[in-house]
């Protein structure tokens, strides 16, 4: 077996793809352009002098008040239930650790198989016991089993993501209402990742703040709304004596988001309908690509699994490569096309013969990396 290099997978095969020339299919980066209106007002505001000091600590106060509006149709949410952080990976972050610090050890820590390759870091970080619980057929979630783990395992933080990273699966309404019944029966806190959110390919993802539910931590970022990965800025919103104290921690740590890229978004969002056609480009855009690989992946013998939304296809390799683990086969991939994917390894202790390939792209580069896949076969 091939030594596996240091970290994680993605950042691997993305490095190598940035370094030695390729079509980058490892990292969940946009392949999109930012909307044209948002760079002419970054522009614009490039030069505001007073924008290139410290903001204020919890956020931009007009991106604040945007965001309020924009969920009040949802829940009851106001100003004082927000926080601008660099990204929802600070996000995430910075949830997890304030929650450390209010739960009695020993804890547990949960996720749904395949898991994005930060929340078992997270808990290893932290040393804190990772659970991972696979999804039934069809991705339908057995909560008799989920129960049964929670309870003998004594979960006290359950990380979702929907759409996911890397199954797109989005949990509907009444799965998100019996995640909400077991965390309230059991005293467990959910840390709900929203960032794919606006790449759906069916119906709109449901959005789990309408329970107003006070252990539901909800995160989210611009990065893929508006394809700006590089501009870390992202939020998170829930109750306000959770936030209080998030806050006061976060003074000490981030400190603040980049003040002229939350003064730009807030501009633009204000003026286009919150990027409403931008995204909608962008959503289709990404339905488009994933149906095109879905169907060619599946002419060459790979079983792709079904999703909802997000950037990313979900294969099991086919079955002449039975004898091969997925990290021999995406070294291989590579070194001989120059298509840079990531194996199910990263993402799970079980799925090793799967691969992650983001297809949030333009469909000519999908296109192109099919072409170079069928050259490897």
């Amino acid at each position: 077996m091939l030594e596996r290099p240091e970290g994680s997978l993605i950042s691997y095969f993305s490095n190598r793809v940035k370094r030695e020339g390729g079509i980058n299919l490892a990292q969940g980066t946009p392949g999109f352009p930012p909307p044209v209106e948002l760079l002419r007002v970054l522009r614009t505001l490039a030069e505001t002098k007073n924008l290139h000091q410290y903001p204020p600590g919890i956020g931009n106060f007009e991106l604040l008040e945007l965001l309020r509006r924009r969920f009040t149709p949802i829940a009851p949410i106001e100003v004082d239930n927000l926080l601008i952080v660099q990204g929802a990976t600070e996000g995430i972050f910075l949830t997890f650790f304030y929650l450390t610090t209010i739960l009695e050890r020993p804890f547990s820590v949960l996720s749904f198989d395949p898991v994005y390759e930060s929340y078992p870091k997270l808990a290893e970080m932290f040393n804190i016991p990772f659970e991972y619980v696979d999804f039934e057929d069809n991705l339908v979630v057995d909560f008799d089993r989920l129960e049964k783990i929670v309870k003998e395992k004594n979960v006290k933080v359950v990380f979702i993501a929907s759409p996911g990273n890397p199954l797109g699966k989005a949990w509907n309404r009444d799965e998100m209402y019996r995640m909400v019944e077991l965390s309230n029966k059991y005293g467990f806190y959910i840390l709900f990742d929203a960032v794919y959110k606006d790449i759906y390919f069916k119906e709109k993802p449901f959005n789990p703040l309408s329970f107003n539910d006070e252990k539901l931590f909800f995160i989210d970022s611009f990065s893929k709304m508006l394809s700006i990965t590089g501009w870390r800025i992202g939020y998170i919103i829930t109750g306000k004596e959770h936030m209080k104290k998030i806050r006061g921690m976060h003074d000490y740590t981030g400190l603040c988001a980049p003040s002229v890229l939350q003064t730009v978004i807030a501009q633009y969002l204000s003026e286009h309908d919150y990027g409403k056609n931008y995204t909608e480009t962008v959503r289709a855009k990404c339905k488009q690509s994933y149906n095109y690989m879905k169907d060619e992946l599946e002419l060459l013998g790979f079983k792709v699994v079904v999703i909802d939304g997000g950037y990313f296809l979900w294969a099991r390799m086919p079955e002449k490569f039975k004898y091969v683990d997925a990290f021999e086969f995406a070294l291989s991939l590579f070194e001989k096309t120059g298509v840079g994917v990531v194996p199910g390894e990263n993402f799970s202790n079980t799925k090793t013969d799967y691969i992650r390939m983001n297809v949030g792209t333009e469909l000519p580069v999908i296109r192109e990396a099919v072409s170079r896949l069928k050259q490897f076969f």
